[in-house]
Order: structure tokens, then C-alpha cells, then sequence
């Protein structure tokens, strides 16, 4: 009897080459520029309310978001002027170019913001640069997610549809978690609720992208990526849970905003993970290519 073929490829390497980004730059990259992104929209909307404390905070956080990230991003570089030189040119056509300058463009806003928010100087520009940072900032909460599908991991690449909710939902999350911890929480009202409706958006994205991945979407349930996603919708689902009675007290708040934000940090690992995972193991390259091929699709063609 023939056993089953198993896939491998040529000389019994991986079919992908399996991504390089190191723990934990790339990961708290990802959730650094979420989070910044997702404080600059809410320090926006909260001027255009006449919130002011929670502005301040927002802004504050927006701007040590979008420092913190740009420090990991060049350690995972390995030399700042690495990154500089991606500035040299803009390619629409290159999520990594665009992300670069997007990333450049809202650090300068956010600096800008918090700067005046501060020392009371230039004050007009500071509001100018919140409201844009707020623009800016909606780009940043879902960019990274469409940096990692447009790369070739399968369970990235087939997870194109979802992967933009599943980080936006967790950049509100930790913005909302952030801020319910920097401001008093007789005023931390919206942040709460942005906290809520992100865990409950982050957890949804992300049930929804591993049942329609099928196949693909095993390493999102296995191994350390498997480990790491279940503790992340734990974390979430019950800090999202918290922040809707954590104005009852500080300790529920600290609670709440702490569980949220661990979180969003296993997301990451767990997305990272499991990206690596599915690039290691060729069947689920052979397989869905297989399967396409078999309905008369492409093989190339996202999974459907």
C-alpha cells in the first residue's frame, strides 16, 4: 500500500521563506502604531466635544505611541538611517513605503499636538495638528494589518478580509484602556465605552477570520500562536467587560485597562506567530492552491 504523500518541497525545504521580524520589536510595533493611531482619532474627537482632560490625554498618548513605535520599528531595522532611507521615495503601490511616511507624517502631528498641549505655546497649531493626527491616526490603526496581508504567509495573505478589523478593534481596545488609566474617571466616560465596543470588535474579527480560513487558520489555534490567541481573547473579551463598570472604582479601571492591554500584546505575538507558522509548513500553500485549482480558480487568488 502507498502511503500518503506528504508536502514538502524540493529538497525538503518550506516552500515560503518563513518572515524575519524579530520579539518583541515588530510586535510591539504593531501595537504601539495601533495605539497611537486609535488616541490621535479619540484626542480629535475629543476636542470637537469640548472634552478637555481626556484630550490631554489622548494627545499624550498618541505622541509616546508614535515615539515608542518609531524606536522599536528602528531597532527592528537595526540602523536608524534605514529607515530614513525608505523616506527617499513614495511608492502607493508599496504598503511599506506608504506605512513609512504615514508613520512619519502622524509622529510629527502627534509631537506637534502634545507639544502644545503642554507649554500653552502655538496653540492653534497644536489643535490643527490633534484634528490631523486624528485623520492620520485611523490610517495607523489599520495599515499594519494590510502590511502583513500583502505579504505571502498563508494565514496573513488568506486573512486580508478580517485582519484590518481584528487590529482596528484592538487599537480602539488599547487607546480606550490607555486613556481610562490617565484620566480621572469621572471623565474617562467615552474612553470606557471605546474600550468595550474595541475588545468586543477585536474578539468577533478574529472568530470570524479563523472559522472562514478553514485550513489556513489552524495556526491561529495551535501551537504557541494557538496559546497566545485563546489568552488574548480572554484577556479582552473580560477587560472589555470590566471597563463597562469600571467607573465604580479605581481598581476595576486599573484592572480593566491592564487585562485589555495584555491582551492586545498577545494579538500581536499571536498574529506574528502564527504567520510564521503557516509559511514553515507547505501545506497550507499546497493545499488551498490545490483546492483553487481544482474549482477553476487562479492559483494565486486569495482563498474564498
Amino acid at each position: 500500500m502507498v502511503p500518503d504523500a506528504e508536502f514538502r518541497s524540493y529538497y525538503g525545504q518550506p516552500v515560503l521563506k518563513p518572515p524575519i521580524w524579530h520579539e518583541p520589536h515588530m510586535p510591539a510595533y504593531l501595537y504601539l502604531g495601533g495605539l497611537s493611531g486609535a488616541a490621535g482619532a479619540m484626542a480629535a474627537a475629543a476636542r470637537l466635544t469640548g472634552r478637555d482632560r481626556l484630550e490631554l490625554a489622548a494627545r499624550m498618548t498618541a505622541f509616546a505611541g508614535a515615539s515608542a513605535g518609531a524606536v522599536f520599528l528602528v531597532a527592528e531595522l537595526g540602523r536608524p538611517e534605514r529607515f530614513l532611507n525608505m523616506l527617499r521615495v513614495f511608492k502607493l503601490t508599496s504598503p511599506m513605503s506608504v506605512g513609512s511616511w504615514m508613520l512619519a507624517a502622524h509622529s510629527g502631528l502627534t509631537g506637534v499636538a502634545a507639544g502644545a498641549a503642554m507649554t500653552g505655546l502655538l496653540t492653534p497649531a497644536g489643535d490643527a495638528a490633534s484634528v490631523a493626527s486624528g485623520l492620520s491616526g485611523l490610517a495607523m490603526a489599520t495599515y499594519t494589518a494590510v502590511l502583513l496581508a500583502d505579504t505571502a504567509a498563508p494565514s496573513w495573505h488568506e486573512g486580508m478580509r478580517e485582519l484590518p478589523f481584528l487590529f482596528s478593534g484592538s487599537a480602539l481596545a488599547s487607546a480606550g484602556a490607555a486613556l481610562m488609566l490617565t484620566t480621572p474617571r469621572a471623565q474617562a466616560g467615552p474612553a470606557r465605552a471605546a474600550a468595550a465596543a474595541g475588545a468586543v470588535a477585536e474578539v468577533v474579527a478574529g472568530g470570524l477570520m479563523e472559522r472562514r480560513l478553514g485550513l489556513v487558520g489552524e495556526p491561529y489555534r495551535e501551537g504557541r500562536a494557538g496559546r497566545l490567541m485563546r489568552a488574548s481573547r480572554v484577556l479582552t473579551l473580560g477587560g472589555g467587560l470590566l471597563a463597562t463598570v469600571a467607573g465604580r472604582s479605581r481598581a476595576l479601571t486599573a484592572l480593566s485597562g491592564l487585562a485589555i492591554t495584555a491582551g492586545a500584546l498577545c494579538t500581536r505575538f499571536g498574529v506574528l506567530e502564527a504567520g510564521r507558522a503557516s509559511a514553515k509548513d507547505p501545506r497550507y500553500t499546497v493545499v488551498p492552491q490545490r483546492d483553487r485549482l481544482d474549482a477553476g480558480r487562479p492559483a494565486s487568488a486569495p482563498g474564498r
